[in-house]
């Protein structure tokens, strides 16, 4: 400190020094983004990045600037070429969204004020706080219930069942920790369940023997009958159930659970219902498809993700909690320092902190509210639907192929399917639509994501794209067909030429 307090004063700043140059450079910036976004059709759907630029993110940390030029240069010439690809009308990998061009300007805004949402009396918070009422009132939650915004469905599943455990096992969790007996704290969910419930079942110390996986049915909903027999077999070997999770929308195929049925079992056997709706909890926006999350509504918690099917730029993901004082209990943890105050900033009553694990939380919110604001919820309906429409069109193009063959039901956006060869086993199949998959991939002609349906390897594009097209869908499928075709014939001339010469017998005369 000595040293440092004998060092010449030279007091600095990292604004600019010249302000009109960063506006200048902003200005480009922000027309080089438009120009990406609105042409984005005449790129590839995604391309690999190359050796040389993967080493160009290999040097040290920088000691010395080189200034606002040469590093939005590096941007434009080894980032912005190489984007994962959502953002492109072709991209249906996996269940990302695409974001939207005024979104974008939402999130520069909130970057500008740099708002921290832990808590404090600012603007903040109250966009927030009336972001969440508004899920509420989309999802069927009582005004009464509680919230936070968090970076996606993973985060929103682990607090929901943060909140499961420390209310349903009986004691105090928090004081005591996860007791170690042989009687287990269990929680249920279907065999098809997202990848993060075994994750926050981990996180929160249970175990994952603690996780039951429940056998499903051939649409891919939790099997009802199995779900009542492993809970009463369950009890009778001295567990604890405390938890049932059911499945809005599963990542693998889109399957709903029969969540009416669900919350009805979860009353019977005093569960906490928490439901996973990463992207389907938002088929309430639409009559036409309401009917798959009847009893939603019922959930003591629900995870949802903005950034899926309301096409918000990442990170944009919500929990909702039925009981507000159950969820503040398990996370409200206030030091002088964070101390509540009446008057000043410390004051307000929003104080997001109380009800997560982060005490820094960036301003989700403010890109969600100016987005309902500019479309209004009946423009998402349409896109919602306008997605599940494209779902099906794919699903009857591919029933009219008979080269083609569906892999699931799709209930709503998420489609399953393969190539065909009758002259191929299962094992060969997997092999031939693994490579179709790549070269579709590769060759920038379209990013549809995979999955494993019962041994057979599926391609699986899903639709949360608002700027995809049915002629994309069309160009898609006979982009399948001819990259198909192309292989097997390519392998049969293969086979031929290997094919060792056929012996001929001395001819008898």
């Amino acid at each position: 400190m000595k040293e440092i307090e004998e060092r010449p004063i030279t007091e600095e700043t990292l604004d600019p020094q010249h302000w009109q140059e960063m506006r200048q450079l902003g200005h480009r910036m922000l027309d080089d983004m438009m120009d990406f976004l609105e042409n984005i059709r005449d790129e590839p759907t995604w391309q690999p990045v190359p050796d040389s630029v993967q080493d160009s993110f290999k040097s040290g940390v920088p000691k010395r600037g080189v200034g606002i030029e040469t590093a939005y240069r590096d941007f434009k010439e080894t980032i912005l070429p190489y984007p994962m690809g959502n953002v492109h009308p072709k991209f249906w990998g996996w269940a990302l969204g695409t974001g939207t061009p005024f979104s974008m300007l939402a999130e520069m805004l909130a970057a500008g004020m740099n708002s921290n949402l832990g808590g404090g009396d600012h603007a903040a918070n109250y966009v927030e706080s009336q972001v969440l009422d508004w899920s509420k009132e989309m999802l069927g939650f009582p005004r009464s219930a509680s919230g936070l915004l968090v970076s996606g469905a993973s985060m929103a599943n682990l607090i929901g069942l943060t909140v499961a455990r420390n209310q349903k096992a009986g004691y105090d969790v928090r004081a005591e920790g996860v007791r170690n007996e042989q009687s287990r704290l269990f929680i249920y969910a279907s065999a098809e369940g997202h990848s993060s419930v075994q994750k926050a079942v981990e996180l929160l110390g249970l175990g994952r023997l603690s996780l039951r996986n429940v056998p499903v049915n051939n649409h891919f909903q939790m099997d009802i009958s199995a779900l009542r027999r492993m809970i009463r077999e369950d009890r009778a070997d001295g567990h604890h159930p405390i938890c049932l999770i059911g499945s809005a929308g599963t990542i693998n195929t889109g399957a709903f659970d029969d969540l009416a049925k669900q919350a009805e079992i979860a009353r019977q056997e005093d569960l906490w219902f928490h439901v996973d709706g990463a992207f389907g909890a938002l088929a309430a926006l639409s009559p036409a498809l309401s009917h798959l999350i009847a009893g939603m509504e019922e959930a003591d918690s629900l995870a949802f993700d903005f950034h899926k099917w309301m096409y918000m730029p990442y990170e944009a993901g919500c929990i909702l909690v039925k009981n507000a004082e159950e969820h503040h209990r398990s996370f409200s943890l206030n030091p002088e320092y964070l101390a509540h105050i009446e008057g000043g900033i410390a004051s307000g009553g929003s104080w997001f902190h109380e009800y997560g694990l982060q005490l820094s939380r960036q301003f989700r919110a403010l890109k969600i509210w100016m987005s309902l604001k500019e479309h209004g919820l009946e423009k998402f309906r349409r896109m919602v639907e306008q997605n599940c429409r494209q779902g099906q069109h794919l699903a009857g193009l591919i029933n009219q192929e008979k080269s083609l063959a569906l892999l699931a039901p799709v209930p709503l956006n998420i489609v399953c399917f393969r190539f065909l060869d009758d002259d191929l086993n299962t094992t060969e199949l997997n092999a031939l639509n693994q490579e179709i998959l790549i070269e579709l991939q590769e060759s920038g002609t379209a990013v549809p994501s995979h999955t494993m349906i019962n041994g057979k390897f599926a391609i699986r594009p899903a639709f949360f794209n608002h700027r995809t097209k049915m002629a994309d869908i069309d160009d898609f499928v006979s982009a399948v067909l001819k990259i198909g075709r192309r292989k097997r014939k390519k392998a049969q001339a293969e086979d031929l030429r290997s094919s060792p010469e056929p012996t001929h017998s001395p001819r008898q005369n």
